[in-house]
């Protein structure tokens, strides 16, 4: 980004010749700015001091280092969310398969899985209990 060739303190003082009574081309003229930058300057520091100023350029350095702090560490728990996610499916797939006898049917292995994403455990029930497809799918509809 281009440094700007007056300081905020420079600009408050252009702004206050304004005040003072001189118009804007004049200001511009003797400055060598344009009409657009004069406008710009007094949008953004119209009224303030130049202790308000100062604080306006601190405020926003810090503003800046907490966005991306905050960023950081909103990318970190979206890497832990999608590790753990990872890490919990294989573990739940394997315990909702690993309970319950095969001659217990479906109903028995669905309630260990309420409460619960079960998409690993259901896949897993469908290659596990053959014959039971359509009693789970209806058991299923009704959920």
């Amino acid at each position: 980004m281009k440094r700007s060739r007056f300081s905020e303190e420079q600009i408050i003082g252009i702004l206050r010749e304004h005040q003072a009574g001189l118009s804007a081309k004049e200001l511009c003229r003797k400055h060598g700015i344009s009409d657009a930058t004069f406008y710009k300057w007094r949008s953004k520091y119209g009224g303030m001091e130049v202790p308000d100023a100062r604080r306006l350029k601190t405020l926003g350095s810090e503003n800046a280092k907490l966005k991306k702090m905050l960023a950081e560490q909103m990318m970190d728990v979206a890497t832990l969310k999608e590790m753990l996610g990872k890490t919990s499916e294989a573990q739940f797939e394997e315990e909702c398969c690993g309970l319950g006898d095969e001659d217990q049917g479906v109903q028995s292995k669905t309630r260990l899985c309420v409460g619960r994403d079960r998409s690993a455990c259901l896949s897993a029930q469908a290659r596990t209990t053959t014959g039971h497809g359509a009693a789970y799918q209806d058991e299923g509809a009704g959920v």
